[in-house]
């Protein structure tokens, strides 16, 4: 049976799965929503099939954050701990996930979005975490901001509430990508298709392997990369289809297996 969403619209096509943010005018993040994306996560999570997830949004932006009326303190022990099952989430989704950002991308939406391990925007968008202005700071950015930008860029961000142009996201590595907002659309589909050309069980085991890396000392993590070639990689048969293509100078046929 197809599940039906009031905040959300939800796609799959070839293993790629599409979350769209569909609350107009702006997107905000309604407890609703959150349950609605919840649901889907915990879906994805057991489809071993999955080759990428997508973020997207409905009309002119992202998502304008959280919904500030569901932030007081008699509302917030409900909908705080449904925001962040999102990104717990998210860490139990083994394939790569992509951001899609036009317009404002403020709040729980800029947490959102550069929480999925790569975002691309449109030349128009802006990204921001205003929530200080409000006499609150945002629960994930404070986390995950720090590794994308560093500790002093990230509480200048977080500290400041400033608004940043997508621009200025990319050049300090808050996002991976900018495009035209004239050619978005196309541009897009052609950087997804970057990833859905690869094997879908190499582009996990990769992902799985540099998470890994970053909370283990140098030489761990040299050892860990090692370990994941030679005992999970190369018992795949997509990474040996892809050498023997390699040599045999032909197109490899991945099967995500």
């Amino acid at each position: 049976m197809t599940k039906t969403y009031q905040k959300i619209k939800f796609s799959k096509t070839d293993n790629v799965a599409e979350i769209i943010l569909n609350n107009p005018p702006v997107n905000i993040m309604t407890q609703v929503m959150m349950e609605e994306i919840n649901s889907v996560l915990e879906d994805l999570i057991a489809d071993h099939q999955l080759h990428l997830v997508i973020f997207r949004a409905e009309g002119k932006h992202f998502s304008a954050g959280a919904d500030v009326a569901e932030h007081t303190k008699e509302k917030c022990p409900e909908m705080i701990p449904e925001f962040m099952k999102i990104f717990s989430q998210l860490n139990n989704i083994s394939c790569p996930s992509i951001a899609v950002v036009q317009g404002m991308a403020l709040g729980g939406g800029c947490e959102l979005a550069t929480y999925c391990d790569m975002v691309i925007a449109s030349d128009k968008a802006k990204f921001g975490q205003p929530e200080i202005s409000v006499g609150v700071f945002p629960p994930v950015a404070v986390v995950i901001f720090p590794h994308l930008v560093g500790r002093n860029k990230a509480l200048e961000l977080l500290l400041s509430g400033d608004i940043i142009p997508a621009a200025e996201a990319e050049r300090i590595g808050l996002i991976n990508k900018v495009f035209p907002e004239e050619s978005f659309l196309q541009n897009v589909e052609e950087y997804i298709k970057k990833f859905t050309g690869k094997s879908s069980i190499v582009l996990k085991i990769t992902k799985k392997t540099l998470d890994l890396g970053l909370h283990l000392s140098f030489n761990q993590a040299l050892g860990a990369a090692e370990l994941a070639y030679l005992q999970q990689l190369m018992n795949t048969r997509d990474a040996n289809e892809g050498i023997t293509a390699f040599l045999e100078k032909r197109a490899p046929e991945w099967r995500g297996k």
